[in-house]
């Protein structure tokens, strides 16, 4: 039986990227959906898809800033209140970061960890117990393919993504035999929004053939998870890569990022002193 058949499912970060495309997927077979987003004008707008597209579907719309826990804990009571209880959980909400560690703004740092993982956990640790006391519901939770490596210029980042592995292996442990199915997938490169947020200073980007579709994404992940796997890596090319990540020994990767390392924290020093110019010209243009 499908785990997303007739259940309520709620899906943070479901305003754009690979959170729409699961929705837009899971709504084909769930009862209703909670889609949770800061930008409630995108929900509405895909409310509004959803619903034409299949109108016995239950559409919630709330807008909750994840890393306001206030805002959150009145936001699940709400939803609880709506529909009678979650269902199925998929943690898609997150953001990362690119550049040298030393050189990263703090609030933005905190604010991943805050979201990449204390929501994430805050989330499941209050929709989970329902799940265990039915004996039926799940948890997916989008992690990335840096969840299972490690390169220059995304410490925190890939930090919080190594939270999200271990944390989603062990409660796979903790739930086996409730019920409740726990998968994680660790995408590598999707086409989204998610590099615009990067502040990516380096000019390079993602060889195409290496990236992958949202819909591709979703497709996968919800697949897997409703197959009952513990990890889903989408995407040919990344899992062939992330095979090789798991058979290279650690000194062998650490001997070739150390030149990419030093490399990225000049360009990220010379685009910063570029950037700090191009503000002081602008000021004393207006004087």
């Amino acid at each position: 039986m499908s785990i997303l058949r007739g259940a309520v499912v709620l899906i943070t970060g479901a305003s754009s990227g690979i959170g729409v495309e699961i929705a837009r997927q899971a709504a084909e077979r769930a009862k209703a959906l909670v889609l949770v987003a800061r930008r409630i004008d995108r929900l509405e707008q895909l409310k509004e898809e959803l619903v034409r597209e299949h109108p016995q579907l239950q559409v919630h719309v709330c807008g909750c800033d994840l890393g306001d826990r206030d805002a959150t804990r009145e936001m699940l009571s709400s939803v609880e209140h709506a529909t009678g209880g979650v269902d199925v959980l998929i943690n898609n909400a997150g953001f990362g970061d690119i550049g040298v560690f030393d050189r990263a703004d703090w609030d933005k740092t905190e604010r991943m960890i805050t979201l990449n993982v204390t929501a994430l956990t805050y989330l499941t640790h209050r929709l989970v117990p329902r799940m265990v006391e039915r004996a039926r519901g799940g948890i997916l939770n989008v992690s990335s393919g840096f969840g299972l490596a490690f390169m220059p210029g995304f410490s925190v980042y890939i930090g919080t993504k190594h939270y999200v592995t271990g944390f989603t292996e062990s409660l796979r442990l903790d739930l086996a035999g409730t019920g409740v199915t726990v998968t994680q997938v660790c995408p590598g490169p999707v086409k989204t929004e998610f590099k615009d947020t990067l502040g990516n200073f380096t000019g390079a980007d993602v060889p195409g053939f290496v990236e992958i579709s949202a819909a591709d994404c979703a497709r996968a992940a919800l697949r897997g998870f409703e197959r009952g796997r513990a990890l889903v890596i989408p995407g040919f090319v990344i899992r062939m890569l992330m095979l090789l990540n798991a058979i290279s020994p650690r000194w062998v990767k650490r001997l070739l990022y150390a030149p990419a390392a030093r490399k990225l924290r000049q360009v990220q020093k010379t685009a910063e002193e570029d950037r700090q110019n191009q503000e002081t010209q602008a000021r004393e243009a207006k004087t």
